[in-house]
């Protein structure tokens, strides 16, 4: 049995792994994290090819902080001198974008190291693009050309990031838009007017994103703001279900237990708030299309202002709408609790 996901391009197979290729920026929050391992942790369901890191930079956030005219910010510039912090503690500690890819290429081998699994990781971009036709190559993105044009099944490419190395193989070798699909979380929903600022996986490369909804390759659009926001998990849940389920579990928990984020941006009294572990959506869809509803809608297009605009007429892409968060986290302890018995 087979499920047609596009017209004339890739067909999810019910009797064998897809493939797949992860492309993360996986050291700049922890989210990325629990994806990666829960992708390596169903190879019953998925064969990871390759992981490749994707570049990201929080420095966007420093002119609007020191402006500090916009609530968000004056709020987080606040908490910032309550804990007797400035904004240049910040900007002594915010990297660029090449030492964040650096940084979550380290992080996808630690994964790979902690899952067991020994899948290629590639280095990606070191910059952004600065115009629709900045081709930012990398061996990332010459790794995804070579997968694209391999194998005789559809190649699933998971974006969880900026997606500057795919807009590069997708400009470079424009042909691998008949032979993958992608799948990528960011944004709003592609009917809503609201400007995408608080998106990083869209804001750092708006222009890899137009290449993206543009060019006409089968597109699982993910958006993160009301969907992919379902995917919240609280610390009494780690506790129970992640935390002692092994190395991995062990080093899940302690991201969460001492998340960066919530240090960058002075969030105290943790311990009863949750976090979304927004990435998951991706592997989640992959795992089990129902867990993630979509519908087919005109690719949108993006804005100099960076908000949607509809354009009837141009290519379907598929938008999902809802998500099942309990059976998502419920497959993932699973999954997680069988690979500690097993490691143990």
């Amino acid at each position: 049995m087979t499920m047609n996901v596009f017209k004339g391009s890739a067909v999810t197979s019910a009797h064998s792994p897809l493939r797949l290729v992860i492309d993360t920026d996986c050291a700049n929050e922890i989210d990325d994290q629990f994806a990666l391992a829960w992708a390596l942790l169903a190879p019953d369901k998925l064969q990871v090819e390759a992981t490749i890191a994707a570049p990201f930079s929080f420095r966007h956030h420093l002119p609007p902080l020191r402006a500090a005219t916009d609530p968000a910010y004056q709020i987080w510039a606040a908490r910032l001198a309550d804990e007797g912090r400035s904004i240049d503690d910040l900007d002594r500690d915010l990297v660029d974008p090449a030492a964040g890819m650096a940084l979550s290429l380290q992080e996808i081998r630690h994964i790979h190291h902690l899952c067991r699994a020994d899948p290629p990781a590639y280095a990606g971009a070191t910059r952004y693009m600065t115009a629709a036709d900045d081709v930012v190559w990398s061996a990332g993105a010459e790794a995804l050309v070579d997968l694209a044009k391999s194998g005789t099944e559809p190649l699933y490419v998971a974006a969880m990031g900026c997606v500057t190395n795919i807009a590069a193989a997708l400009i470079r070798a424009p042909e691998i838009a008949h032979r993958i699909t992608v799948l990528w979380t960011a944004g709003f929903p592609t009917l809503q007017p609201h400007p995408q600022h608080s998106a990083l996986n869209l804001v750092q490369d708006p222009h890899a994103t137009r290449i993206l909804f543009d060019c006409g390759v089968p597109l699982i659009y993910l958006p993160g703001y009301h969907i992919g926001a379902q995917l919240r998990i609280s610390k009494p849940e780690m506790r129970s279900y992640v935390k002692g389920k092994g190395p991995l579990g062990d080093y899940l928990w302690s991201l969460y237990d001492n998340n960066p984020i919530q240090h960058m941006r002075a969030v105290s009294d943790t311990d009863r708030r949750s976090w979304v572990i927004w990435d998951m959506i991706d592997i989640a869809w992959l795992l089990n299309p129902d867990w993630v509803p979509t519908f087919e809608t005109p690719s949108p297009v993006l804005t100099d202002d960076l908000c949607w605009q509809a354009a009837p007429g141009r290519h379907l892409i598929r938008e999902a709408y809802d998500i099942n968060r309990d059976d998502i986290f419920r497959d993932f302890y699973d999954r997680l609790a069988a690979f500690a018995a097993v490691t143990d």
